[in-house]
């Protein structure tokens, strides 16, 4: 019975550790909402839908898996930000930084990209559909669409 309960107590622990470890910092988070800047932040998962970035600083930020859907981005610095598996549904990027960021499957349906700079990003599976792309950098973008 008790080794039973160790070995429970112990999974549990574990399970955890591993979703705190895979989660957004919530002070980083704190950070962003009220300063607009979080550079090299790890904002993993992170629900900011609907967010007002706009001008951001998020320059090497992890935002793996962010949900960004309806976010205002307007000029936001995200330079080398991770956005791998990110939901940028319907959000507005005119004038953002996307430069040397990596933009595998990440799903921006609806978005809209006027002015975006994209230079030398990695935009790998993801999905463009009714995106308003205009006047966009896409300049050494590594580009593998669906």
């Amino acid at each position: 019975m008790r080794l039973t309960f160790l070995a429970a107590t112990a999974v549990g622990v574990s399970l955890a550790l591993m979703a705190s470890v895979r989660a957004a910092d919530p002070a980083q988070v704190e950070q962003l909402l009220q300063t607009g800047t979080c550079p090299a932040c790890d904002l993993t998962d992170a629900n900011l839908q609907g967010a007002h970035l706009i001008g951001a600083d998020l320059r090497s930020a992890n935002l793996t898996g962010a949900d960004l859907r309806e976010a205002n981005l307007e000029g936001a610095d995200l330079t080398g930000a991770d956005l791998t598996g990110a939901r940028l549904n319907q959000a507005w990027l005119t004038n953002a930084s996307l430069s040397y960021s990596t933009l595998v499957n990440v799903d921006f349906t609806n978005t809209q990209l006027y002015h975006a700079n994209l230079r030398g990003a990695t935009l790998i599976g993801s999905n463009l559909d009714n995106a308003v792309i205009y006047g966009a950098n896409f300049h050494d973008t590594q580009l593998e669409l669906p």
